[in-house]
């Protein structure tokens, strides 16, 4: 009998997201007669794929043992660039705006590995901490952002490219939200099954195990640094596809909302716990837990609030499961 209760205990906690999602939705359903409809659930696919892709790179980050403040600054720059490159090359008759759009994208994308590999030597060459180095360059980015495009939103793209970020799949399923998809399949296959994932894990779980057992601990911790990056830097691009202009205000605040998902998706802020499958999940209940609040019409200071919650709980939860492994 203490068998049985002990693996139903055992079953209860490892599925304990899963259950509370079930349950928060199954309520929400009879609260709100608009939140089962069709193009409710997309819309909150939609809301919930541009900070997710970020939110699955921040995975990685946070499962290594370390932080990044600066995604959002990132989001903004990469927009501003993107839509910067363009204008220049197709007024400069280079090319044309379409073909000029793919450099932008290009020039984006390279810009965000080449922050990750900086954050990552001020890391682990200079031994200073990731939340002071990425909170330094979330101001340093922003500001960037805003001088190169004047304080102003750079409008310079050609009509196609709202696709990625404002597309229908068939009509009905948002373009962003294939984007997530495929950023949720490669970081769950590379941190499950290969051997770079299983070094992520090992670094944020023990160091200096790591270090002694040949893992270049250095090297993995520039790597997680640059994916969250490399996946701001896409999700900067959808949005700005999205608006159609790149503005350096953009992402502000997904810094936390990613942090949340990640955290209340069952990783540890201490490193070596934490699964891509959780993050995925935390998503979906921020982005229940929002989709009510504005279908109620409850005002975006009262969802600070609710988030500031959520985040203080799944820390509060999360440590004492850890507690009880411990014991």
């Amino acid at each position: 009998m203490e068998n049985k209760s002990a693996s139903i205990s055992k079953v209860l906690s490892k599925y304990m997201l899963e259950i509370i999602l079930v349950i928060l939705i199954i309520v929400v359903s009879f609260t709100s007669s608009a939140f089962l409809n069709t193009r409710n659930l997309f819309n909150i696919l939609r809301s919930m794929s541009m900070t997710g892709i970020v939110a699955f790179g921040m995975t990685f980050v946070i499962i290594a043992g370390e932080i990044d403040l600066s995604i959002g600054s990132t989001v903004a720059l990469s927009g501003v660039i993107t839509a910067l490159i363009t204008g220049k090359l197709s007024a400069a008759g280079a090319m044309s705006m379409e073909t000029a759009v793919i450099l932008g994208m290009l020039a984006a994308l390279i810009v965000s590995l080449l922050i990750g590999i900086f954050n990552g030597i001020l890391l682990t060459k200079f031994k200073m901490p990731s939340f002071i180095i990425t909170l330094g360059m979330m101001n340093l980015l922003y500001g960037v952002a805003a001088v190169i495009s004047k304080g102003f939103p750079v409008t310079t793209l050609p009509g196609w490219f709202s696709w990625f970020g404002a597309g229908m799949l068939f009509g009905v399923v948002p373009v962003p939200a294939l984007f997530l998809l495929i950023i949720f399949v490669i970081s769950f296959v590379v941190l499950k099954y290969t051997m770079f994932g299983r070094m992520v894990y090992a670094v944020g779980g023990n160091p200096e195990s790591a270090r002694l057992s040949g893992i270049n601990v250095n090297l993995v911790k520039i790597c997680v640094l640059s994916i969250v990056q490399f996946c701001s830097a896409i999700s900067g691009i959808l949005l700005s596809s999205q608006v159609m202009s790149g503005t350096f205000s953009f992402g502000k605040g997904w810094e936390m909302t990613a942090i949340s998902a990640v955290i209340i998706g069952g990783a540890s802020l201490s490193g070596g716990i934490g699964r891509v499958w959780g993050t995925f999940l935390g998503l979906i209940f921020l982005g229940v837990i929002n989709n009510v609040m504005t279908l109620n019409g409850v005002d975006d200071y009262t969802q600070y609030i609710v988030q500031g919650a959520l985040i203080i709980g799944a820390v509060l939860i999360n440590s004492l499961q850890t507690k009880k492994q411990v014991k």
